[in-house]
């Protein structure tokens, strides 16, 4: 089923090597001291281009997260697509970020504003919490709640929403799907963008992404948040294909190019998707 569908929609089901990641916590170090620092140790790293503080782990004789720098919190382990969003959001003072945990997002933005972290998984919680001491972030505070019952409102706000994941993540992803498991994900979803959209200030700025290759949790979903929202897609700088426009015999919004999603055979990433909303 999803070998034909993605052949349609301009992408394969290429499951390809992916390099180990890194990125830095300009919190405690800068990337060229940590660089200089685990090069010492025969590590060897090669800067992504499309992230401002990430490094290709190409070599390493030893397992990273028994090393002192990941145990003093210099470095959190994130692939090169997840590391994308919180540059794109850039935000400034306070920014929410919806569906939070395990943290690498949260961590992220937390280097630049202030973030309320909300999740309501209290296992990944706990990962989240771990983080954020590893780390040493002192301007998240973090909750564990619905993310429908908040009522704050905010000027910028990161969705990572629950998603079908896709065929780079697990092994078994093809037999654990199916059309009806996408539908559903994509119902939730619209739900939770309604709502995100509903805490945001005017003018205010929402980035979407999922982990998901199916239009159903992306186009399917912006497309219902343009129909039914003052909102409207701002231009990403970034890596991927523009967001597709037709799908499966349907037009979407021509603006649905200003979209990115992520191949993996063309970006050499896990699968991605990622949109910025502003609300107008």
């Amino acid at each position: 089923m999803f070998k034909k569908k993605y052949e349609k929609i301009g992408g394969s089901l290429e499951p390809i090597p992916l390099k180990r990641c890194i990125r830095v916590n300009t919190n405690k170090t800068s990337p060229e001291d940590l660089k200089r620092r685990l090069e010492k140790k025969g590590v060897r790293l090669t800067k992504i281009p499309f992230v401002k503080n990430g490094f290709f782990v190409e070599n390493s004789r030893f397992n990273l997260v028994s090393s002192p720098e990941y145990l003093l919190g210099l470095f959190y382990i994130q692939d090169a697509a997840s590391q994308i969003p919180a540059g794109l959001l850039n935000p400034e003072g306070i920014v929410l970020d919806g569906f939070a945990a395990p943290g690498g997002k949260t961590t992220q933005l937390a280097e630049s504003a202030d973030v309320l972290a909300i999740d309501n998984n209290p296992i990944r919680m706990k990962k989240l919490f771990n983080n954020v001491e590893r780390l040493g972030m002192k301007n998240i505070v973090a909750y564990t709640m619905d993310f429908m019952e908040l009522r704050t409102h905010f000027d910028y706000i990161l969705c990572d929403m629950p998603c079908s994941g896709n065929y780079m993540l697990e092994s078994n992803w093809i037999k654990k799907n199916s059309q009806e498991r996408i539908n559903e994900r994509s119902r939730i979803q619209k739900q939770y963008l309604s709502h995100a959209i509903s805490l945001l200030n005017d003018d205010g700025v929402l980035l979407y992404c999922t982990c998901s290759l199916e239009p159903e949790e992306d186009e399917y979903v912006i497309e219902h948040a343009l129909n039914h929202h003052r909102v409207c897609l701002e231009p990403l700088n970034t890596i991927g294909d523009e967001g597709l426009t037709k799908v499966f015999g349907e037009t979407l919004d021509t603006s649905m190019k200003n979209c990115r999603r992520l191949w993996p055979e063309k970006t050499k990433t896990i699968g991605f998707f990622m949109a910025r909303l502003r609300k107008c």
